[in-house]
């Protein structure tokens, strides 16, 4: 999702601002990409390889910039396929920062997580120097780990073979094209419930607390990062003012469509019944304001980005 609005963005500043951005896409399934994007062939200026980034990629083309954000990043996978969520976290870093180390890149941007942070405690803030507990025989911690290897390893490359390394460690982040018929995260699943004209029902207390991006923010923050970022230095992509409770995002939503007589519910989860939410849950904002130094700053709150998330799905009649 994160990754082809990048794409959809530079395909923008080529068809309507006419720039001259070659576009290089690694990705495993061609079929897949084209229907998020079109056909390929329409774009004379984007080149597709297949790879799962489980061997080496070899490109016969000049790279300026990489950006990597291959990742099974949904919680549903975690206990299932464990294996296939932390490979590209790890060896497909490393087959990345060797081609960006062959290639001599200006930049490389590694979209890492919010999750590297574990459990932190005692903060009025989460900020990119702190780090609490986790558990690495946590199954569910396949993510969350493998992404901490990958920015040590961003860092290593940087250090030791100069490659140009940014991190950006992006938290809750929602848009148009999510998969809200298989994305179990609060956001997609509520968002499921307003389209389709249900309560939302909270199988929790409900009191955890996420920050929630809107896509369009996102991107932005990531070009920011990419091309105004430290090298080796991580930022929070993160929107801090719009930090809510389970809760609070429920009660958001249902009260953008009075109309439509919507409620909360709260019911006891089944024991039986897997959790696939992310395992780790801090109860204070991350800090955002390292990337605003760099000149970002979100546009969207939260009534207005997933008001035009629900829109879309109105319209594309999901």
């Amino acid at each position: 999702m994160l990754a082809s609005y990048m794409l959809f963005m530079l395909v923008y500043l080529n068809e309507l601002k006419g720039m001259d951005i070659k576009i290089i896409v690694l990705a495993k399934s061609k079929e897949k990409l084209e229907k998020r994007v079109g056909k390929l062939e329409k774009y004379k200026y984007i080149s597709f390889y297949a790879s799962s980034l489980e061997s080496e990629v070899c490109i016969n083309e000049d790279v300026d910039y990489i950006i990597h954000a291959a990742s099974l990043a949904s919680p549903d996978y975690y206990g299932i396929c464990p294996v296939q969520v932390l490979l590209p976290n790890t060896i497909g870093t490393y087959l990345m920062l060797q081609l960006a180390a062959d290639k001599h890149v200006e930049g490389f941007l590694f979209f890492s997580t919010g999750d590297i942070y574990g459990v932190v405690n005692g903060k009025e803030r989460i900020m990119e120097e702190d780090y609490g507990y986790l558990d690495p025989l946590d199954i569910h911690n396949c993510y969350s780990e493998s992404k901490r290897m990958a920015e040590t390893m961003c860092k290593a490359w940087n250090y030791q073979y100069n490659v140009q390394t940014k991190i950006a460690r992006i938290w809750h982040t929602y848009s148009p094209t999510m998969n809200i018929n298989k994305d179990p995260r609060v956001f997609s699943s509520f968002v499921n419930n307003i389209v389709h004209k249900n309560d939302i029902t909270i199988h929790s207390n409900g009191k955890a607390k996420r920050s929630f991006c809107y896509i369009a923010d996102a991107v932005a923050a990531f070009f920011t990062v990419l091309f105004k970022g430290e090298n080796a230095e991580p930022y929070n992509v993160c929107n801090s003012k719009e930090f809510y409770s389970i809760s609070e995002l429920a009660l958001h939503l249902v009260n953008l469509y009075p109309e439509w007589g919507l409620n909360v519910k709260y019911i006891k989860r089944n024991q039986d019944e897997p959790y696939v939410e992310n395992s780790v849950a801090n109860s204070v904002p991350p800090d955002n304001r390292k990337l605003i130094k760099l000149g970002w700053n979100p546009q969207y709150d939260i009534d207005t980005g997933f008001k035009r998330v629900v829109k879309h799905f109105m319209e594309v009649k999901v």
